[in-house]
């Protein structure tokens, strides 16, 4: 049951808006903080300093995507109304302005006519971000079957089952362990893959193995059901939920960083596939980050349940709700001004050490990006929402 503290007279829960705006500006971080070990040419990391950096950045910002389903799954699940109005809402909220930026970055970004065309298979890879909506409505998809059983779920039987998902976070490490490093191989979309180690039913004629139907991001979804009906508010959740965090991104960051300096030697440069094969360290859905997401956001939940002090002050009402209704907006559309502004910071202020301000040229590159990047988006993306009819099908 939703905590009713947490609930503001316009029917929202204050604390999931601070969620989704701090989400929003972690995205914008992990793609400022890219360019430093993976472009388009290739992976390059300069200095023993950047790869610190980086993998801070990456500890911080990796649980971004995580948090936008957990806030899903404590909104939606159990659905409260019919199957067909549930795709009818989500259509219209998320369906139709991923169409119109998905063309806007076909037709901005690389080759119109072969985006145009691809775009029919998957999505534009020059805009890799839109990988998430596909992923959201893949889990749209299955909410109407998850909600009947959530409605009379136990929480021994919730619990069970996100212990079962929890379990297969472990996968990457276990796939690495018992195959030594993963061989890279071309993927059938061109892209490079790691070649993974099959465990427990997969094969080369049967990638469904024993856990495939428990596993990846329909974790998140029960996640934030769980912690809607079962988790109390209190202390004790807030030293949890930051135990949590700091646990995670201890792992992330130093499991990232481990697989960066492992060649012992700086300069670390190579093809596109060496940062792929870096990230299986930092996967969305690896524990570490379940570790960073779980946390944060019990940490949320505890510091903002309070609706009346976060509904009658200046700072909600006016920067994080218009920031959090146009949040879905802001992600479609950051990369069109996040690139353009991590280049200007990067003629400005140079490169590394070697750079305007030294060794502390990265971070500091990293972070104005976000913040400059945020900002921006964040201002047209609300002034935008506020429009009759057009905010509402640009921005969700």
């Amino acid at each position: 049951m939703i905590d009713n503290k947490t609930v503001t007279s316009t029917g929202r829960l204050a604390w999931l808006d601070y969620m989704r705006v701090t989400a929003c500006f972690l995205v914008m971080l992990v793609h400022s903080t890219e360019p430093f070990y993976l472009g388009g040419e290739g992976t390059r990391v300069l200095t023993s300093s950047d790869a610190y950096w980086v993998s801070v950045f990456e500890g911080l910002a990796r649980c971004c995507v995580p948090l936008f389903v957990i806030a899903s799954g404590y909104l939606l699940l159990p659905l409260r109304y019919s199957t067909g109005t549930f795709f009818h809402r989500r259509a219209v909220r998320i369906l139709i302005p991923m169409l119109i930026w998905t063309l806007v970055y076909a037709l901005v970004w690389g080759e119109p006519v072969a985006n145009l065309k691809g775009l029919l298979l998957n999505f534009n890879y020059a805009a890799g971000h839109l990988w998430f909506v596909y992923m959201l409505l893949g889990l749209y998809l299955i909410m109407p079957l998850l909600s009947p059983w959530l409605e009379r779920v136990s929480r021994k039987e919730l619990g069970v089952y996100l212990g079962i998902w929890l379990l297969t976070t472990l996968f990457p490490l276990v796939r690495q362990t018992a195959g030594g490093p993963a061989p890279l191989i071309q993927a059938w979309d061109g892209l490079p893959a790691p070649a993974l180690f099959p465990l427990w039913g997969e094969a080369s004629w049967n990638p469904f193995g024993l856990f495939y139907y428990l596993s990846g991001f329909m974790g998140y979804l029960l996640l934030g059901v769980y912690i809607k009906r079962f988790v109390p508010s209190g202390r004790p959740v807030r030293v949890l939920g930051w135990t949590l965090f700091l646990t995670g991104f201890i792992l992330v960051c130093f499991g990232f960083l481990r697989h960066i300096c492992e060649s012992g030697y700086f300069p670390v440069e190579g093809p596109v596939a060496l940062a792929v094969n870096w990230e299986c360290a930092i996967a969305f859905c690896g524990l570490p980050v379940v570790l960073t997401a779980w946390g944060l956001t019990l940490v949320f939940r505890q510091d903002h349940c309070h609706a009346g002090r976060n509904e009658a002050s200046w700072w909600y009402r006016h920067i994080i709700l218009p920031l959090s209704m146009a949040g879905y907006g802001m992600y479609l559309t950051h990369m069109l001004v996040l690139g353009p502004v991590s280049a200007f910071f990067r003629e400005k202020l140079g490169l590394g050490p070697d750079g305007l301000l030294g060794v502390w040229t990265t971070p500091v590159q990293i972070l104005a990006t976000a913040v400059v990047s945020f900002v921006i988006v964040g201002t047209v993306c609300t002034l935008v929402h506020r429009i009759p009819r057009v905010g509402r099908w640009l921005m969700g």
